[in-house]
C-alpha cells in the first residue's frame, strides 16, 4: 500500500500510457529533425539518413519508456533528486547499448574507427541533456498539479463548510417548532440531530459512499417527519444505485431540504417528495421532485438557493464540465436533477 501511494505521488508519469507514449514519439521526431538539420546541408536531402536516425532515436525512446515504466515503483521510493539521477542513468545506459548494437551490426553503415569514442560520447551527452530537460519538465508539472489539487480541495472544503451550518440551523428551527407543541418529539429530534451532525463531521474527504449519504439524509428526514407528520410523504426509487457509489458529502440532504421548504411546508395538505436515482453506463443521475404551487411561493429561502449553488460548484470542481445540476418545473411539480460521471470506488478530489 505504501509503495502504491508513493508511486501515485511520483513526478514521473506512467510512460506506458498511450498519451505519454505519443508525446514521447513526437518529441523524439523533433529531436531527429534537429540532429539532421544540424549537419552541413547537402544539395540533395538525405532521406535515408533521416529514416535511420529516426529509427535509432525511436528505438531508444521506446526502450527507455518501457524500462522506466517497469522501474517506476522502485524509482518512487528515494528522494526526487536521486530518482532523477537514476532515470538519467537508465536512459544514458540504454543509449550507449543501442549505439553499440548499431555499431556492431553496422546498421547505419561502417563507422570511422577513429571517431568511435566521439560518437559514443556525443550520443551519451545528447541523451543526458534531453532526459534531464524532460525530467525537469515532469517534475515542474507534478508540482503544479499538486498545487492545483490543493487549491481545489480547499475550495471544495470551503463550499462544504458553508452547507454544514446552514443544515444545522434549519434543523434547529424545525426542532424549535416542536418544543411547545410536542416536547417528547422535540427531545427525540435533538438526539437524532446530535447523531446526524456527528456523522457528517466524522467523515473526512469530499466524497462518501452513497449508502452513507443516504443514511445521513434519512436521519434528516426523520427530524422533519416529527414536525410535518403525515403531510410529508416520501417515494424512494433508488434500488439500482450501488452502495459504494461515490457522491459529494451533503448533496442529497440540501436537495431534500429544498423540496421540503418549497413543496411541503407552504402547502396545508403537504405532498409527496420523490427521490429517483440510477447509475447507467458510468453516469450517476439523481432527481428530487416535489409539488409546486405558484401561489404558495411567496417567500423564497436564500439559504436553499445558496445550497444549490454550492452543490453545482462542487460538482463542477470534482467532475468537470460533464457534471450538471438542472432545475425544471412541469405538470405542477418542481424537479431538481444532478448528474455526473464516476466509477464505483471512492475517489479523492
Amino acid at each position: 500500500m505504501k509503495t502504491t501511494a508513493a508511486s501515485d505521488d511520483f513526478f514521473l508519469p506512467e510512460l506506458c500510457q498511450s498519451e505519454a507514449l505519443l508525446g514521447l514519439v513526437l518529441l523524439a521526431e523533433l529531436l531527429v529533425l534537429v540532429l539532421v538539420l544540424a549537419e552541413p546541408m547537402q544539395p540533395g536531402f538525405n532521406w535515408m539518413r533521416l529514416a535511420l536516425t529516426s529509427l535509432f532515436v525511436q528505438w531508444i525512446v521506446l526502450l527507455s519508456a518501457g524500462t522506466l515504466c517497469l522501474l517506476r515503483p522502485l524509482l518512487a521510493r528515494p528522494r526526487p533528486a536521486l530518482a532523477g539521477i537514476a532515470c538519467c542513468t537508465v536512459v544514458v545506459g540504454l543509449t550507449l547499448a543501442c549505439t553499440a548494437v548499431a555499431d556492431i551490426y553496422q546498421l547505419a553503415g561502417p563507422l570511422q574507427r577513429e571517431g568511435e569514442v566521439n560518437l559514443y560520447l556525443r550520443h551519451a551527452l545528447i541523451s543526458l541533456i534531453m532526459s534531464g530537460l524532460l525530467l525537469r519538465y515532469f517534475y515542474l508539472q507534478s508540482q503544479w498539479r499538486r498545487q492545483e489539487q490543493a487549491e481545489l480541495r480547499a475550495r471544495i472544503e470551503s463550499l462544504q463548510a458553508r452547507i454544514r451550518p446552514h443544515f444545522l440551523f434549519n434543523s434547529l428551527n424545525s426542532i424549535a417548532s416542536l418544543v411547545v407543541s410536542d416536547p417528547v418529539k422535540a427531545e427525540q429530534a435533538v438526539l437524532d440531530l446530535s447523531d446526524l451532525f456527528r456523522a457528517s463531521l466524522a467523515r473526512p474527504g469530499t466524497l462518501v459512499p452513497w449508502r452513507d449519504e443516504l443514511e445521513l439524509s434519512r436521519r434528516y428526514l426523520s427530524i422533519e417527519q416529527y414536525r410535518l407528520g403525515e403531510r410529508l410523504q416520501l417515494d424512494w426509487q433508488i434500488d439500482s444505485v450501488p452502495d459504494d457509489l461515490p457522491i459529494p458529502q451533503l448533496t442529497l440532504q440540501p436537495l431534500l431540504e429544498n423540496a421540503l421548504v418549497y413543496g411541503i411546508q407552504p402547502r396545508i395538505e403537504g405532498g409527496l417528495v420523490s427521490v429517483k436515482a440510477d447509475y447507467v453506463d458510468g453516469v450517476f443521475r439523481l432527481e428530487v421532485s416535489n409539488p409546486f404551487d405558484e401561489t404558495a411561493q411567496t417567500q423564497v429561502s436564500r439559504g436553499t438557493r445558496q445550497g444549490l449553488h454550492n452543490i453545482d460548484a462542487r460538482l463542477a470542481a470534482l467532475f468537470g464540465p460533464q457534471a450538471s445540476l438542472s432545475v425544471e418545473r412541469r405538470d405542477g411539480r418542481h424537479y431538481t436533477c444532478l448528474r455526473y460521471p464516476c466509477v464505483r470506488q471512492k475517489q479523492e478530489a
